[in-house]
Parts: C-alpha cells; sequence; structure tokens
C-alpha cells in the first residue's frame, strides 16, 4: 500500500526515477542519525538532460524552474532509498541547496530554485518548508543549468 507521500506524488503525476549513480568520487547520500543529506542532483531525465547552458544565455526562466523541479524530483529518488523506501518517514525538508548556471547579468536565481522549492512544500506540506541557498555559479558539471541539494530530517 502506497503510504501518504507516494499518494501525492502519484496525485502530482511525478514518478520517482532510479536513482542516478554518482558521476565523480562521492555518495549519493549519507544518512546520520535522523539526518539524509543527499548530494546535488542534475535535471537528468531517463539518463539524458533535456536543456544545458546556462540562465541568461539562452535558457529561459521557465526551462531552468522546471530543471529545479527535476532535480528535486531526482533528489526526492535518493530520498527514498535513504529511506528504506519510505518516504513517509520524513520529518522534514531541512535544507534545499541550489546552483543555478548563470551570466553575471542574470539576477533571477531565487526564482528558478523556486521549482524546486515549490515542489518540496507541494509534496510535504508545512514540512516541506525549507532554509534554503542559492547561488549563481559560472558553470556546472556537464553543462547543466542547475544542480540541487537536500537535507531532511527522519523518523
Amino acid at each position: 500500500m502506497a503510504g501518504r507521500i507516494e499518494a501525492k506524488l502519484a496525485e502530482l503525476d511525478i514518478s520517482l526515477p532510479q536513482p542516478m549513480a554518482p558521476i565523480a568520487n562521492y555518495v549519493p547520500y549519507v544518512v546520520t542519525g535522523t539526518l539524509v543529506v543527499v548530494s546535488g542532483q542534475i535535471p537528468a531525465v531517463d539518463g539524458r538532460v533535456p536543456v544545458t547552458g546556462k540562465l541568461g544565455a539562452g535558457v529561459t526562466l521557465e526551462q531552468g524552474q522546471q530543471a529545479a523541479r527535476q532535480c528535486l524530483i531526482n533528489v526526492l529518488g535518493h530520498l527514498k532509498t535513504a529511506c528504506g523506501g519510505d518516504l513517509d518517514r520524513v520529518r522534514r525538508v531541512v535544507r534545499l541547496g541550489g546552483f543555478i548556471a548563470s551570466t553575471p547579468e542574470f539576477t533571477q536565481q531565487a526564482a528558478i530554485m523556486n521549482g524546486a522549492s515549490d515542489l518540496a512544500v507541494a509534496v510535504f506540506g508545512e514540512a516541506g518548508r525549507h532554509a534554503r541557498t542559492t547561488v549563481g555559479v559560472p558553470v556546472l558539471p556537464v553543462d547543466v543549468p542547475v544542480e540541487v541539494e537536500g537535507w531532511f530530517e527522519i523518523d
């Protein structure tokens, strides 16, 4: 029987992907006590990245927000594994960190990261409200426009 969070994901028409393997020397998540830290995830869908480049240089605001949303979906895939398959163990989204590849003139990084933050609240409700850092960077791995990491409190 699907849990409360799985039902919410289904209602939002989201199915979590098989988590991607790390592309370098790190682990996808660490569980320490009641804290799960999920490494930064890129906006890959079925093993490929649908949009590359920078915000302010060809990647639109809407594409950036969708990329941030997809990054969080990928974060949730790893979180589900870290929770032994039961996302109802998540008590709180503690923090999301977003890295936005953008030109020096682009200043809407926070709006891009809302693609991930809004989804966290949609999925977890009040427990999805979180602290957040959003940083503009010159380039990200494999030329993705967005990368998102997450910290979660679990039972």
